[in-house]
């Protein structure tokens, strides 16, 4: 990739360097395409579910096998991006995510559909380590590295805003075009791509033990707690599978401790601001997701709301994260990482309160106003964790680094659309489990918040 040099002491700005603003581009692009195909989906579940038929717990499968191989691919799409570049592997996810959609599009029942949903998940997980790698290769400046995140960001974003808005409109035609609108995007990322420098290459190992280990253990939780909400925690299949992901669990740490190439080295974790950061990521996902997940819900089976009017709750929010994610990069850079993380989480944690007080008002504006809050407080709080993150490695560390912060950002989000969704499975008292979802994601927030309190401000 091209030095972003016009000398040997002055740097380039962004602006002068065209590689580096493609590749910020495409990186954006993935980003959003990853988030949107988690959230777009949540407003035509309704529909899905009425269609190809499925229970609730049937649905929660059609979001969690994507985020389940999501994040426990992640780890070794990290090992892979630095292994053989970020370009080729970004490649590689971009082209399994357009096979994938496809076969999402086309589904005739909803175990192919759940199966097609888990195979666009682990193209998404090779994809998004890379797409935080280009950027660092692009912004070896740390300034303008956090700004160029706060751009990547707003992919994420806008996908958030956007995704429900354009689930229900989609969904009212076909909810099938809710997967093909995947296939122009990827078609336009994959030009792009042959206008990035090469990536460089790091030779490493792969893990496999610590690999099988790391899924074991994701399956066993995620299958556990859904389908323990569904049929009970005292069944003996769902007391195995949770037994089977605490025992993975332990044997993945071990692996990680004693082997010569772990896919997630514990020495990661000496650096305090790492460990917050991933606190903060695993606290994002289970307030962001998580409530998407249960309000999409909320305004279709409990408020009676079309998936397009659903959709449409959720427009006010757009406007403020993309703002969030623009505002972010300059509030790091003035007031440091802390401030803006702590006021981020503080406002998603007011947003949820709003939804806990006023649910059983049966208002569709508090809603709204959840959305809204939840949506800036987030958008601000984690372009700076992340920058965060990135600091904490040198740059031949970036990919595995990104993976792992993307990983505990990805089992948040599976473990809250699990319990939520267990929560949410007396349809008759609808109301009460969504009010304990956010009781629990706000005082999972809340500890994130108190913890970023401590992330030192250069």
């Amino acid at each position: 990739m091209p030095t972003p040099t016009t000398s040997l002491s002055e740097p380039v700005r962004p602006a002068a360097n065209p590689a580096a603003r493609v590749a910020l581009v495409l990186a954006s692009l993935g980003f959003f395409l990853i988030t949107l195909d988690i959230l777009i989906v949540n407003v035509a579940l309704t529909t899905i579910g009425r269609e190809l038929g499925g229970s609730t717990s049937g649905l929660q499968w059609v979001i969690d096998a994507y985020t389940l191989l999501f994040a426990s691919l992640l780890l070794f799409a990290g090992n892979l991006s630095d292994r053989i570049g970020a370009k080729r592997a970004i490649g590689w996810g971009i082209g399994g995510f357009l096979v994938a959609s496809v076969a999402c599009a086309v589904a005739p029942t909803l175990g192919a559909l759940i199966a097609a949903r888990a195979a666009q998940g682990a193209a998404a997980a090779i994809m998004l380590p890379a797409s935080m790698a280009l950027i660092r290769e692009a912004y070896p400046d740390p300034r303008e590295r956090a700004h160029a995140l706060g751009i990547w960001a707003v992919g994420g974003a806008v996908a958030g805003a956007v995704g429900p808005i354009l689930g229900g409109a989609l969904t009212t035609l076909d909810w099938r075009l809710v997967f093909g609108i995947n296939l122009p995007v990827c078609v336009v990322m994959l030009v792009m791509l042959t206008r990035v420098g090469s990536s460089p290459r790091r030779p490493s190992r792969f893990d496999h033990a610590g690999q099988v280990l790391a899924l074991l253990t994701l399956a066993g939780l995620v299958f556990g707690l859904i389908e323990g909400g569904a049929v009970g925690f005292g069944t003996w299949y769902v007391l195995t599978a949770l037994v089977v992901a605490v025992l993975a669990l332990v044997g993945f740490v071990v692996v990680q401790a004693r082997g010569q190439h772990p896919m997630m080295p514990l020495d990661l974790f000496r650096s305090g601001g790492m460990r917050i950061a991933l606190g903060v990521g695993f606290a994002f996902m289970v307030g962001n997701f998580g409530s998407v997940f249960v309000l999409s819900l909320y305004l279709q089976q409990h408020l009676g709301l079309s998936p397009l009017l659903a959709g449409l709750v959720f427009l006010p929010s757009a406007a403020f994260a993309i703002a969030g994610n623009i505002v972010s990069g300059s509030l790091a850079n003035r007031f440091g990482a802390r401030v803006p993380v702590v006021a981020g989480l503080t406002t998603m944690v007011l947003g949820l309160v709003v939804v806990i007080v006023l649910a059983p008002t049966d208002s569709w504006a508090a809603v709204a106003v959840c959305s809204i809050l939840t949506g800036a407080g987030g958008s601000v709080a984690m372009p700076p964790a992340t920058s965060v993150v990135l600091a904490s490695v040198p740059a031949e560390r970036s990919g595995t680094a990104s993976a792992v912060f993307n990983t505990f950002r990805q089992v948040g989000g599976a473990i809250a659309i699990a319990v939520f969704g267990a929560f949410l499975a007396d349809r008759a008292d609808f109301v009460a489990g969504t009010q304990l979802s956010f009781v629990v994601a706000g005082a999972v927030i809340l500890v994130a918040a108190a913890a970023a309190t401590r992330i030192r401000t250069a």
